[in-house]
């Protein structure tokens, strides 16, 4: 099966349209937590009729062809386990994950860049130890200045973050969507209610 067909999610909820299927590894787990493993109603259906994924739980909406009717799923379980990445992508998104979507310099959420601590100017490297998410004015505050010329300071040191950190940093920033069939798959770590 080709890896994209399992790992590609959606990242706009627009495009989903009505009706994401909650998308499960073999083992009951989401894929991703952020984004939420979601297929668009149709792919789930299309994995379902070709048997690479299990139906857990159906929508009450249905869907027809000429010779068929199928429920709508809502949450699938891949057939195959998926191994997790161990590597984690130096990406723009990902680093905003691992800075929890604010600003390492005042805290501010929203409209963020990312900035270099030791400036490039200075010989400083775009890499996990050395770039943070910063808010438009926090980063023309620094400019290319060191943290003591500028009189800043980080909230945390940035760092490669684990890959498994990543995945449950995720779980901190839940889609607007949840619908009830997912909430069993979603917080495995949650105390149970007595």
């Amino acid at each position: 099966m080709d890896g994209d067909f399992r790992t590609e999610f959606v990242r706009e909820p627009g495009a989903l349209k009505h009706y994401p299927a909650l998308v499960l590894n073999a083992d009951y787990r989401p894929l991703s937590y952020y984004p939420l493993s979601l297929w668009p109603w149709q792919e789930a259906v299309k994995a379902a009729f070709l048997q690479r994924v299990d139906i857990v739980s159906e929508y009450d909406q249905t869907v027809h062809s000429p010779s068929m009717e199928i429920k709508i799923p809502s949450v699938v379980v891949l057939k195959d386990y998926v191994k997790p990445q161990k590597r984690v992508a130096f990406t723009r998104f990902n680093l905003f994950l691992r800075d929890e979507f604010c600003c390492q310099y005042c805290g501010a959420r929203g409209d963020l860049t990312f900035d270099h601590v030791v400036p490039r100017a200075a010989g400083g490297i775009t890499s996990w130890e050395n770039v943070v998410a910063a808010c438009s004015p926090c980063n023309l505050r620094k400019g290319s200045k060191s943290l003591r010329q500028a009189q800043m300071s980080l909230r945390k040191p940035p760092r490669l973050p684990a890959a498994e950190e990543l995945r449950n940093m995720g779980r901190k920033f839940p889609p607007h969507h949840l619908h009830s069939s997912w909430m069993d798959f979603l917080y495995w770590d949650a105390e149970l209610e007595a």
